[in-house]
């Protein structure tokens, strides 16, 4: 018996559920997604104020020239000349000062190295992990073991120490593997790209083709329960603020979720399973976006990397205005300050005006002429769940997308390992996910 019109479900609207449904509706299943927030975008999604052209992500985003799975999507659905590559710049701390660090020679006069072997064993170090791609073998030690090793004490403390140290923080910082280092050196280009309009003017965009193609999407609708039914099939408990709360059987259901969310949705998985997720370590990020009335930079630089012992409450500052042009924005000069933080962290809690005081007064160290009545607006987006955490060998804990619960897949960013995470892997992996739930589905029907 050949099965045609298998009902799908998938939980939550990001790049990886929307990718996800748009390889399952083509294979002609009946695909519903279900996403908790108003919007589709999921960590990718974004704002708009009525006097703005184009919308602002919540958390900033860009793509990478090698973004092969997001560039590849986007052409599939005819939209190439909608993306768009500046070359804004990005620029290191040291010693109170910033410098430019997004080419080779930029890196070759910055100071922060020295002089002489330093420089050398930095380009060296960095030339060995765009050429190899033997990462299972890094991932059995540690980034900063084996910086140490090979790229020496003053080139780690210098250039990969403070990032590692501003991702995963104290905790974690020297129990990181190396093979995430590799994945960000080997895979990612100087190259910025975005979409005309925002990220969330593309998130909309694709929802809306798969609207057209029969998705239907549920939003400020959650799901607050997944069980395995007598026929072996999944039933989702549904919520939303228009309508009780109802059952909605399914042939298989796809997760996007944050593992531990998952591990709350189906306390009914193997117990090793659920082990697996909960054991998952993973950063939140806390980032405000500020509307000024005047450019922050005055050397028009994008993005400031900054360490933690530098005295700033902030791991980065990112002048979006000067990626794009202040024009998209009604004029307005935006500046997101974001941090990655411990779960637990103060910033989790604080209020709006609170965060913002902390960090306001340090703008005059990138502006001496900056004043607070610069401040037009602020918006403040946090999430507990923002960058999974790798540890030695952590290729064995990554849970698989198919679970044991008959019918029940996971895909989330906390699986794209040893690659990080953003929107680009999100796609990769939503769409693994799909091809593995067709494939499952030709099985069962012979």
């Amino acid at each position: 018996m050949t099965i045609q019109n298998q009902n799908i479900a998938i939980i939550g609207a990001g790049i990886g559920g929307l990718s996800a449904a748009y390889d399952l509706i083509q294979a002609g299943k009946t695909v519903t997604i279900y996403e908790a927030a108003d919007h589709v975008g999921g960590l990718a999604a974004g704002f708009k104020e009525p006097h703005w052209d184009w919308t602002v992500e919540r958390f900033y985003h860009h793509w990478f020239a090698s973004d092969q799975y997001m560039l590849g999507l986007i052409d599939k659905l005819g939209w190439s000349d909608k993306v768009l590559f500046p070359r804004p710049v990005t620029v290191m701390y040291h010693q109170g000062k910033f410098y430019p660090f997004d080419s080779i020679p930029a890196a070759l006069i910055y100071p922060g190295l020295g002089w002489g072997i330093n420089k050398i064993r930095f380009g060296l170090v960095g030339l060995f992990l765009r050429m190899t791609k033997n990462w299972q073998a890094l991932e059995k030690t540690t980034v900063d073991t084996w910086m140490r090793k090979w790229a020496g004490d003053k080139v780690y403390e210098s250039m990969w120490e403070p990032m590692m140290i501003g991702k995963f923080g104290e905790e974690f910082a020297k129990t990181v593997n190396m093979a995430w280092l590799w994945a960000r050196l080997h895979a990612r280009t100087t190259r910025l790209g975005t979409f005309e309009g925002g990220f969330q003017t593309f998130a909309d965009k694709f929802a809306e083709r798969l609207r057209q193609m029969g998705v239907s999407i549920y939003l400020n609708t959650r799901i607050q329960s997944i069980q395995s039914t007598k026929s072996s099939k999944l039933e989702l408990m549904i919520s939303s603020p228009s309508q009780p709360t109802e059952t909605k059987t399914f042939d298989q259901v796809l997760a996007t979720t944050s593992p531990a969310l998952l591990a709350r949705l189906a306390p009914g998985l193997p117990e090793n399973y659920l082990k697996g997720l909960l054991s998952l370590k993973s950063m939140g990020a806390v980032v405000m976006t500020f509307s000024l009335k005047h450019k922050l930079s005055t050397e028009g630089y994008y993005w400031y990397n900054i360490p933690k012992n530098a005295g700033f409450p902030f791991l980065s500052l990112v002048e979006h205005t000067n990626f794009l042009s202040p024009d998209y924005f009604g004029g307005d000069h935006l500046v997101y300050v974001g941090d990655y933080l411990p779960q637990d962290h103060e910033n989790f809690d604080l209020s709006q005006e609170e965060i913002a005081q902390k960090f306001i007064p340090h703008f005059h160290k990138f502006n001496p002429n900056f004043k607070p009545d610069w401040v037009k607006k602020t918006w403040l987006s946090r999430t507990k769940y923002a960058q999974p955490v790798p540890l030695v060998n952590h290729s064995k804990n990554i849970p698989e997308i198919k679970t044991p619960l008959h019918g029940l897949y996971f895909a989330s960013m906390s699986q794209v390992y040893p690659w990080d995470r953003g929107t680009n892997f999100a796609v990769e992996i939503g769409r693994r996910a799909a091809k593995l739930m067709l494939n499952e589905k030709m099985l069962d029907s012979k």
